[in-house]
């Protein structure tokens, strides 16, 4: 084990008084210590020191032991290393400003009551204690399961209307059943092998073959292996090679270019329902998009700067860089979520999807971040920017200045928290901003008045990060409180970034796209699956629909959106 230390650290830092002084220290020198010299140092220490003190230089060995190997290992990350020392970095206003976040639920509590015309009383809550918080046990209950099978079981001797036979005198009638769960488990996708008897003649050698059961049905692979593979895949991250070997193990052996074959099949019949939802999209009264990188073997390379002239999706600048964006569309309570996989950045994807916007609607409200490569081009949005990634700026530089930042996380504390109570009491758009303007405004401009005294009176460098983050609140201030003004417009673009959640977990997991059609096929699945999810439907019940009625789904796609799939014609 190499050891860092030397004959100043043994001795101390007089200069500083302390050994964890801050200033400038020379370069220790490094020792080879193996095991065996340090268990000699540490029988010496249990000799001449106390139990106690023994035990914490034993302690001590064995800590910088540990950081040793983690350091060694190649597989430690700095990320890991941070955590270990400092734990895991947060976000939550309470963790950050501690005590004072109970004086923030606190003022709320006192804001609702006032706007609800009722009285309060500080010894009615105790916003500083979180032991009042009822916690989840981590199960479900039977409502829960709503894609189970439902079987009815009768009681075996009552009928509604028979006599008691308790009491012989009343009649019993029917309640609400009981309900017992019971889970079975299985291989995502199940085989059945048919043995169609086989009967020859032995004198003129015909053979005669049993015929297939009508449940067989007609191809070998049903749609709803399709609609498995493609979840799996696209909405859990399960690579192919990984389906495969578990299919493998459990007895159905099911090859990854079989996968493939079965989902280009099935995104081919579904087609009509993505460019459906991109126009569904279009209509959106409120627009989030963003984007994150993604590879696409077929666009990288050699072979992909030779042909780059001739790619029909790249820029004038021969912009090399790859991306998947999410749009997420909002309209009359319906949420729609397609993804494009390419070299466009996500505003120009937006603009293509505008293109389908019909020209009697208003210009939509755009939430994004700041970066001007979400912006659309020539079509014209209500732009609003992200709340949440201003307020990260301050989280970052919190451990430097945290009473200026302390200001501004308890500031938007009280903003969120009144968009949390807007939504929990289902307010209109309207009834919102109303709200927001009387309990969230006086809050919003007292902050803006405090960032630009910072600046104005030198209170803060402008060049540090803190500067940088008050800057940036200033000069984005008016898309940072469109909420303040527009019916509707978001806090945050935290929708979009949940979206594209989505796409980083094939991206850890199946790493790149080999072909464009590879990711055309990705970005198909990907955006029925997470608008089925947000829109509480079932994903894999609504592809399976959608391939056994491909015909009815080409000639009205419309009608076969995942919010009423159910009721259209057969």
């Amino acid at each position: 084990m190499r050891c860092r230390a030397g004959p100043r650290e043994m001795a101390g830092d007089a200069a500083s008084g302390s050994i964890g002084g801050c200033g400038m220290r020379t370069a220790p020198e490094l020792l080879e210590v193996d095991n065996k010299q340090l268990e000699d140092v540490l029988r010496r220490a249990e000799q001449s020191l106390d139990e106690e003190d023994s035990h914490l230089i034993r302690r001590l060995f064995e800590s910088y032991a540990y950081v040793s190997d983690l350091i060694e290992d190649k597989n430690t990350s700095i990320r890991r290393l941070r955590q270990l020392f400092f734990g895991s970095r947060t976000e939550k206003a309470e963790a950050l400003v501690g005590a004072n976040a109970g004086k923030i639920k606190a003022a709320l509590a006192r804001d609702n009551a006032a706007a609800d015309g009722s009285s309060f009383d500080d010894a009615n809550i105790d916003a500083s204690d979180d032991s009042t918080v009822t916690r989840g046990h981590g199960r479900n209950g039977a409502e829960a399961y709503r894609g189970a099978e439902r079987v009815r079981v009768a009681h075996p001797a009552l009928r509604a209307g028979d006599a008691c036979p308790a009491c012989t005198e009343g009649t019993v009638y029917e309640k609400t059943p009981g309900v017992l769960v019971r889970i079975t488990g299985g291989p995502p996708l199940s085989a059945t092998a048919y043995q169609l008897q086989k009967l020859r003649c032995n004198l003129c050698g015909r053979v005669f073959t049993a015929g297939a059961p009508a449940e067989a049905g007609p191809r070998k692979y049903d749609a709803t292996a399709g609609s498995m593979i493609g979840l799996l895949k696209y909405g859990s991250g399960l690579p192919f090679n990984r389906l495969e070997g578990l299919q493998g193990d459990l007895g159905v052996p099911l090859p990854a270019s079989t996968q493939w074959d079965i989902v280009e099949a099935v995104a081919s019949s579904l087609m009509p329902a993505f460019d459906e939802l991109i126009r569904q999209a279009a209509q959106g009264e409120v627009l989030h998009n963003d984007d994150t990188t993604v590879k696409i073997l077929e666009l990288m390379g050699e072979r992909a700067r030779q042909e780059a002239p001739a790619d029909a999706e790249g820029d004038a600048d021969g912009r090399r860089g790859l991306f998947t964006s999410g749009v997420v569309a909002l309209r009359d309570g319906r949420r729609v979520a397609p993804f494009f996989s390419g070299r466009r950045h996500a505003g120009e994807n937006l603009a293509q999807v505008l293109k389908h916007r019909a020209e009697r609607l208003p210009p939509p409200i755009q939430m994004c971040d700041a970066l001007s490569r979400n912006l659309p081009g020539e079509l014209r949005t209500i732009l609003a920017h992200c709340l949440a990634h201003a307020r990260r700026r301050f989280v970052e530089a919190h451990d430097r200045f945290p009473e200026p930042c302390r200001h501004l996380l308890e500031s938007l504390a009280v903003v969120y928290r009144n968009d949390a109570a807007a939504r929990e009491r289902g307010l209109s758009p309207g009834a919102r901003l109303q709200s927001h303007q009387e309990a969230s405004g006086p809050t919003m401009h007292d902050l803006h008045d405090w960032l630009t005294r910072q600046l104005e009176e030198k209170r803060t460098e402008p060049n540090s990060a803190l500067g940088g983050a008050i800057g940036y609140m200033l000069k984005h201030r008016d898309p940072l409180t469109l909420f303040l003004r527009r019916a509707g417009a978001p806090l945050d673009n935290n929708l979009c970034e949940r979206a594209l959640k989505k796409a980083i977990l094939h991206r850890k997991n199946a790493l790149f796209y080999k072909t464009r059609n590879g990711a055309r096929v990705g970005d198909l699945s990907m955006s029925l699956i997470y608008t089925c999810q947000l829109n509480r439907a079932n994903p894999f019940d609504y592809l399976t629909e959608l391939q056994r009625h491909a015909d009815a789904l080409a000639n009205a796609p419309q009608l076969r959106m995942p919010w009423d799939y159910r009721d259209a014609p057969a």
